[in-house]
């Protein structure tokens, strides 16, 4: 939970606090220009995925977690020393590193190594990091800027963040519970191969990519990581451009990310009680209504709007995650979640970059949240085609 909480939130969301002050000291950038530094991180992360998903099921997840955070810490201190657009570029490359090594993948692939009983539950409790990220970095950098601290100082600072992380890794983390002579919770189901370690159970990954399950569950995740990244990461200049300040705007990203918190854990306790795919109908239904009221949302309103996107999201976001492990099992749990990351990073980063292209032709969101409301039913039109394979 809190290696997603450090690498989402330096990444994704909390950086975000800082863009209009990059932009202020910049003029001549383009809210695209400058959205352009996720759609190359997360292309990046597309591309890697497939190579690293190798590398979990070989080396396991806390090698990969500790290169990580090695990683985040230089990148985000020489954030502070940029002096143009193709700088910010090149430490976008570095963070798609920092994300295959610390991000949703690994997180999922190592609660479901210890888990087959509350295996919904435990995920939904990990994931929150990603929401805790938006909630708690986001506010504390811009309360940062609303006391003078400039954006190139809270690069600075924030760079000793990842080495909190580091330290709780190499003391804490084991890759799965036979390494320290454990075996998964709740494994009295399955034979005594797979009770030691669960990476034997579960689909090939040659079998699970040629089920509909697999492309349905891709298309889906492209569909919804373009909404709800392309909304996250515009979310904060959106709302100056309502009228509030950096620090209220910035407080907007804890609006989107607290409710998403709780959906994550009901969802993920509701995930071990509930068969089938009646939560991930009522997760996008409740999704595609918030961003319809958003599209019509005026200062007064739009916080209630964000809200509810983010209690749908979080929802959904946990479901997703656990159709992806529970529908094909672990035996190539990185290939396929590696896969499956290539389509929704490259859909997540086309949302970021084009939120801020649109605004920079038509001057709003207006059309971008439309977009955002049609790729919402695609997505539910899609969910009838997730089946269980194992």
């Amino acid at each position: 939970m809190l290696s997603l909480m450090l690498s989402n939130g330096l990444v994704f969301t909390g950086i975000t606090a800082f863009d209009s002050a990059i932009l202020a000291e910049f003029p001549d950038w383009s809210r695209g220009d400058l959205k352009l530094r996720e759609l190359i991180t997360l292309v990046g992360v597309g591309i890697l995925a497939p190579i690293f998903g190798i590398l979990i099921d070989k080396v396991g997840v806390r090698a990969l977690m500790i290169v990580g955070c090695l990683i985040l810490m230089p990148t985000y201190y020489a954030y502070g020393y940029v002096e143009n657009i193709g700088h910010i570029y090149i430490l976008h490359i570095f963070l798609s590193i920092v994300m295959v090594c610390c991000g949703l993948n690994v997180g999922v692939i190592l609660v479901s190594n210890w888990f087959v009983k509350h295996r919904g539950t435990a995920i939904g409790i990990a994931i929150l990091g990603t929401s805790l990220g938006g909630a708690v970095l986001a506010p504390l950098f811009g309360y940062w800027l609303s006391e003078g601290i400039s954006w190139r100082q809270g690069f600075q600072y924030a760079s000793i963040i990842p080495f909190i992380l580091l330290v709780l890794t190499i003391l804490l983390v084991r890759s799965k519970p036979s390494v320290i002579g454990l075996k998964p919770y709740g494994t009295e189901n399955y034979s005594q191969q797979s009770q030691d370690d669960l990476s034997n159970h579960g689909l090939e990954y040659g079998e699970a990519i040629r089920t509909r399950s697999f492309w349905a569950i891709t298309v889906i995740a492209m569909c919804t990581f373009y909404t709800l990244m392309g909304l996250q990461a515009n979310l904060v200049l959106h709302l100056q451009d309502l009228g509030f300040d950096i620090q209220s705007a910035s407080a907007g990203l804890s609006v989107l990310f607290l409710p998403a918190l709780v959906g994550k854990f009901i969802f993920g306790v509701f995930a071990d009680r509930f068969e089938g795919n009646k939560l991930f109908y009522g997760n996008i239904i409740m999704m595609l209504i918030g961003l319809v009221a958003l599209i019509v949302s005026s200062q007064a309103t739009v916080m209630y709007s964000i809200g509810l996107i983010g209690f749908a999201w979080g929802g959904f976001y946990t479901i997703l995650q656990l159709n992806a492990v529970n529908n094909f099992g672990l035996k190539a749990s990185g290939k396929i979640l590696g896969t499956i990351t290539i389509l929704d990073a490259i859909g997540a980063g086309l949302g970021i970059y084009l939120t801020g292209v649109i605004f920079d032709v038509y001057g709003s969101y207006y059309y971008a949240f439309i977009i955002y409301a049609v790729l919402c039913t695609i997505a539910l039109l899609l969910i009838s085609q997730v089946k269980k394979h194992v």
